[in-house]
């Protein structure tokens, strides 16, 4: 992999037609050290934000031991760059082939279920290996309510009386057990741990049982850029953040359980960024060679801002405009689709033209684990960058400037 000081050094050293990804290890590191640092137990990272090879690998190098694993292939991957590491199944529904999979092949001993249905299946494999329930922790998720860009109560959780019935069915049959809940994806209410720490706690204190853990899934919020049509108050920081909700696990008296938790964005998004290429402009339109379907879903839900910086081809002598006048432009992309637009502009110099480049950072949690390969385009180029996003000239794009704000 090629490594450059920063985008703009990668841009006009490469003058990439396709999409190039932009790692930065050093600060993946840090972040997920930090997440570690702060967090009173034990740390999985969430495969599923970003599973490449690279980024696994840097995890374990810099001492996560702990992985949420959702299917055989992120059983795999996590196996591959890191054969001692834990792997937590917190899918809460699963196939029992791949149940088995995980305990017979992979010698999973974490799992989550919500269902009666999934623990007849459990069960079944775990009879069938002749494993002893006790070598085991099931977690029950519980459905919480929160505030989120995007919210995952919909589709799994059990309610309080059916988690109570849930646990104390484990239990019965000799597993240990746990409670897990996910309050969402970059959660927008520092309040939102809390309501799902009283739910956990009703359900603890109706079923009996004594909990082996109790897992807060993920939800902490990563650095984006900043809307300033946005009227939604601003998150507190990462450590006020985790300040807080170290206090509601003290004050529901969660304290002395073991803690487990999910992170994905807040330890991924800052350590990759984009470069893309403007392939034309029409008016107040860039059609750039990446879009909705590629690295930029995130941006097509317009839940999230995403900072973006202006590198100018210095091959283009001659441009109409004032380069200090930052103005919004509408952005398509490299499909031909014709719904491949994203939601909230760019804003740039208005001298942006066909042949420039675009660096769009922190997009490394979801952008590539939700690319595809619509249309034959899957960008797939990648070079290591030492300088981290922030560090540079400051970011036009998305309103990102404070100036922007005012």
């Amino acid at each position: 992999m090629q490594r450059f000081e920063n985008a703009r050094e990668a841009a006009l050293a490469l003058r990439p037609d396709d999409p190039v990804y932009c790692f930065r290890p050093q600060v993946l590191k840090d972040d997920a050290r930090r997440f570690m640092a702060m967090f009173p137990g034990k740390t999985a990272y969430a495969v599923k934000t970003n599973g490449e090879q690279l980024v696994l690998k840097a995890l374990a190098e810099a001492g996560v031991s702990a992985f949420d694993v959702a299917s055989p292939a992120e059983f795999a991957a996590v196996r591959t760059v890191a054969p001692d590491a834990e792997m937590l199944y917190m899918h809460p529904v699963k196939a029992q082939s791949h149940i088995r999979l995980a305990l017979e092949d992979y010698s999973i001993r974490v799992i989550a279920i919500d269902h009666e249905d999934e623990i007849t299946k459990l069960t079944r494999v775990v009879r069938a290996l002749d494993i002893d329930p006790g070598s085991m922790t099931v977690f029950v998720r519980i459905q919480t309510k929160g505030s989120a860009a995007y919210e995952l109560s919909k589709k799994f959780g059990a309610g309080p009386a059916a988690a109570v019935e849930l646990l104390d069915r484990l239990a019965r049959t000799g597993f240990k057990v746990g409670i897990c809940f996910h309050v969402g994806s970059q959660i927008e209410d520092p309040d939102t741990y809390e309501r799902a720490l009283a739910s956990a706690d009703w359900v603890r204190n109706r079923s009996g049982v004594t909990l082996a853990a109790l897992d807060v899934g993920g939800g902490f919020p990563a650095e984006y850029g900043r809307d300033p049509n946005s009227r939604k108050p601003e998150m507190p920081s990462l450590d006020e953040l985790m300040a807080r909700l170290r206090d509601d696990i003290s004050e529901w008296g969660f304290d002395d359980v073991p803690l487990v938790a999910e992170p994905g964005r807040v330890i991924v998004a800052r350590a990759f960024s984009l470069i893309v290429r403007v392939l034309m402009r029409k008016g107040r339109r860039l059609y750039i060679n990446d879009g909705i379907w590629a690295s930029l879903s995130d941006s097509w839900t317009g839940k999230i801002t995403l900072p973006a910086r202006f590198i100018p081809d210095p091959a283009i002598r001659s441009r109409n405009g004032d380069a200090e006048n930052i103005v919004p432009f509408k952005v398509c992309g490299a499909t031909c689709d014709s719904v491949d637009i994203l939601s909230r502009p760019f804003w740039l110099p208005e001298t942006v033209d066909t042949g420039d480049w675009i660096e769009i950072g922190h997009i490394g949690a979801y952008s590539l684990s939700l690319r595809t390969r619509f249309n034959g385009f899957y960008p797939d180029d990648f070079v290591e960058v030492t300088t981290p996003f922030e560090e540079g000239e400051a970011p036009q794009g998305f309103a990102s400037l404070e100036t922007m704000a005012d």
